[in-house]
């Protein structure tokens, strides 16, 4: 059992930058892919991006392409997502999520926090 909690979700102006955490319970951690997913209302649910258990493999939405990066600091249990040049269409609840392969998929991951929003207002 795995248990996420992100955070680090708030209200930035256009072009602002935001920085997500996803702290994970659990002492296997290196062993599961994340991502990051997000979901605007009245939308589906959509991959951002994914990140290995070792990080060195990365995949990214091409919405967030050259803009978000992910990484992960295995040592802190830890899956951050760096937001830059935010647009107002990135505004969306984001979800971390984890699981035993790489996905682009919400039904590939295991385990989900519980979200936070981030709105960007111009």
């Amino acid at each position: 059992q795995v248990q996420l909690v992100e955070s680090g979700g708030g209200l930035v102006q256009t072009g602002g930058s935001l920085r997500l955490s996803c702290a994970a319970s659990g002492r296997t951690f290196t062993q599961y892919a994340a991502g990051w997913f997000r979901q605007a209302p009245g939308k589906e649910r959509e991959f951002v991006a994914y990140i290995s258990g070792s990080g060195g493999v990365k995949s990214y939405a091409d919405s967030v392409k050259g803009r978000f990066v992910i990484s992960r600091d295995n040592a802190k249990n830890t899956v951050y997502l760096q937001m830059n040049s935010l647009k107002s269409e990135d505004t969306a609840v984001y979800y971390c999520a984890v699981g035993s392969r790489l996905s682009t998929r919400f039904l590939g991951y295991d385990y989900w926090g519980q979200g936070t929003q981030v709105t960007v207002s111009s």
